[in-house]
Order: structure tokens, then sequence, then C-alpha cells
């Protein structure tokens, strides 16, 4: 398991150590940072100390709450339940739309500070029973980047009946998904377009290692619900759509897919909100091939 230093940070388990001996590999995400000293990753909170890697966000929950479970959005995963929602700072994409890019981003900058209330995973558990909740959402910003810290938590979670979820842009390692997956019970999959290009040049990111991880939660029995943010002139058009419904279709036709409504945030704070008539008329194209299709955000 991991272990602490003398300032009481967490070693991180998802990293190899370089040759040289004091560069580190994280492999908690796709993008598999190679670390020098001193120096972090791209969410900012896996810093290599002394070539060791550690979680600078364990133990500090940025944003708590109580949800429900159809907010995450799980429509299928007990419906008119309640779920214990807790995220950090930090994530391995910088998607100029970011919904919570207060957090997501926050560990980025260069003056950056890991905020976050500490707490530890008995008491996130015990919060989450007290509350009547029946799971934990691991959410807000992307889960990959505190992976060690969920672990702790999902273990202590299940022994108490409690289930975990992950809502997450998939673009996990195969190590660090097979970390993790063992104690997962859902995700919502973010498959934000159907366009390497995009995934390019919005976030930061590849799309393969997302379609990878969508098909092998299915494959693993993870229930999943994928979740499209329609953006007005990216990727709201009926072939963007159709790509999506077939690629989801083909593993299986029941896995639902939430098309939801854009609002400007963050560095498209220009763009115009998705109208009810695009968001309808991907309903109407993802229908064709799903059969559980879902319209959010109106």
């Amino acid at each position: 398991m991991a272990t602490k230093n003398s300032n009481e940070l967490k070693e991180c388990e998802l990293y190899k150590i370089e040759r040289d001996k004091k560069s580190v590999r994280c492999l908690a995400c796709s993008h598999k940072c190679l670390i020098r000293e001193q120096k972090t990753g791209i969410c900012g909170v896996r810093k290599n100390i002394n070539g060791k890697l550690y979680l600078l966000v364990y133990g500090k929950v940025a944003s708590m709450g109580i949800d429900p479970i159809e907010k995450k959005p799980l429509y299928h995963f007990f419906p008119g339940s309640k779920t214990f929602s807790i995220g950090t700072v930090g994530c391995n994409f910088k998607c100029d739309f970011c919904q919570n890019f207060d957090i997501s981003q926050a560990s980025k900058h260069e003056q950056a500070r890991i905020l976050g209330e500490d707490t530890t995973p008995e008491e996130i558990v015990n919060d989450a029973i007290s509350t009547g909740c029946k799971s934990i959402s691991y959410t807000y910003n992307e889960p990959a980047i505190f992976l060690e810290f969920i672990k702790e938590i999902a273990i202590l979670a299940k022994e108490k009946g409690l289930k975990n979820i992950l809502v997450t842009n998939g673009y996990f390692s195969k190590e660090s998904f097979d970390y993790i997956s063992p104690y997962i019970d859902a995700m919502n999959i973010d498959l934000k377009s159907f366009s390497n290009d995009f995934y390019l040049k919005y976030c930061g990111a590849k799309i393969e290692p997302v379609l990878k991880t969508i098909k092998s939660a299915s494959q693993k029995g993870i229930w999943i619900e994928i979740t499209t943010l329609i953006i007005p002139g990216l990727n709201d058009r009926e072939r963007d759509i159709e790509k999506i419904a077939v690629f989801i279709s083909k593993i299986d036709k029941n896995i639902p897919l939430h098309l939801t409504r854009f609002f400007p945030r963050y560095k498209m704070s220009d763009k115009k909100v998705t109208s009810k008539e695009t968001l309808e008329k991907a309903y109407k194209v993802a229908k064709k091939y799903l059969n559980d299709v879902h319209i959010g955000n109106i």
C-alpha cells in the first residue's frame, strides 16, 4: 500500500521510477506523464518529490454534496436514490467548455494551491451513510487523478454496503482501470465527440483511450451511461451524433445516452446555448440505434 513521507503526503501507487532514478512515469491516466523532480503531471496534483510520486490531493475534498443519482447523470442505477458526491481540484483534461473549471483547473496555475477540506476515507463513508445515501460518487473533477484516495474510500464503502460511482472523462490507462474497476459499480463516461481532432483541440487529449474505457467497463459488467454535451457548431451535426450512437450500439444497445444542453462557460462564454430543436434532432438520430436516450439540462 502507499506510504506517507515526513510531510504526511500520500505516495501514489500508480507510477513507476525511470532509469535515472529521479524521473517517474505516472500511470493514472493515458497521458502517462513523464514527471521530473519537483514537477507535477498535466493534472497538477501528482508530484515528483525526490524521485517518488505523491498525491497532493489525498484527503483534500474541494467539493462535496448530496445529489439525486439522476444528476450524475445516472437514470437507471438505483433511480430515486441519493448519492454522496465528492471531488478534488485538478484534471487531466483542459476542456475549453468545462462546467467545473473553477476546481478542475485550479491546480494548474503558476501560483496554484491545493485547496480542499481535510477528511479521511472513514469520515466520507460515515457521512454518506448518515445522510441516507446509497452510493458515493467521485465526480465534479476527474477521478482518475486521485484514484489511490478513491480506492481506499471504495473498499470501505463496499464493506458498508454502499455502491461506488465514477463520473469520468474515461481517460484511464490500462493499469489504472485494472486498479480501480474491481471496486466500481457504475460509471457515467463523457464521450465529448467522436472526433479525435475535437479531443486534441478542445480537451488536450485523444479519443481512443475513452473508447477503450467504455468497452472495458461494459465487458467487466460495470453499469455505464454515456454523456455527450452538445455544443453549437462543434459537435451538434446529425452525423456527429450518429457516429456516437452507432459506436455505443455495437457494444450494447441498452447503454443509455444522455444528450445534454450546453451553457456558455469558461473559454466558450461567447457560444450560444444549445437550442431545444438541436437536442430534439440529436435525440431522434440517436434513438434509431439506442433503446435509452435522454435529453438533459433542459
